[in-house]
């Protein structure tokens, strides 16, 4: 992708938000080597959740698309806050948690939200291996949450 990540995502309009503080032991972002691991991002807007529930229950599939899009944008954050978004040259790995109601098994859709931006804002070197894991809740009743491992140039 001959743009950097900052350009794009001022190409589509989006800006980075804030860093949340944590809420426990640990640091948003810790970088080993030419790694950068994240912290589970849950859907924080201006500090809050933006939704709460089950996806399949309380929320719907699209809805958590959305909210997973917005934890990878949140892991970004984190990221930039570390060593700068201009310094990621690839996504190695995403990690979704998905809180679902019983019998709900559309995971791997509701991260693509986090993989879709991802691809946005990196091109090709935004693609990455994935998992997408069902679990039975979520920090705060949020219904998404989403971890990244990023690759740092040499420069």
């Amino acid at each position: 992708m001959s743009t950097s990540p900052s350009a794009r995502l001022a190409e589509l309009g989006i800006t980075l938000p804030s860093v949340p503080a944590p809420a426990g032991s640990y640091v948003p972002a810790r970088r080993t080597g030419s790694l950068v691991f994240t912290a589970g991002q849950v859907p924080f807007v201006d500090g809050k959740p933006a939704a709460l529930g089950k996806v399949g229950a309380e929320v719907d599939a699209d809805e958590a698309y959305r909210m997973a899009r917005l934890c990878a944008l949140n892991a970004l954050a984190a990221v930039h806050s570390l060593v700068g978004i201009d310094s990621v040259t690839g996504i190695v790995k995403v990690v979704g948690f998905v809180a679902s109601a019983p019998g709900f098994t559309g995971q791997p859709k509701v991260i693509n939200g986090a993989s879709d931006l991802l691809g946005e804002v990196f091109g090709e070197a935004g693609l990455h291996a994935r998992s997408a894991v069902g679990v039975a809740e979520l920090p705060l009743g949020v219904p998404v949450e989403v971890e990244l491992v990023v690759e740092l140039g040499t420069a």
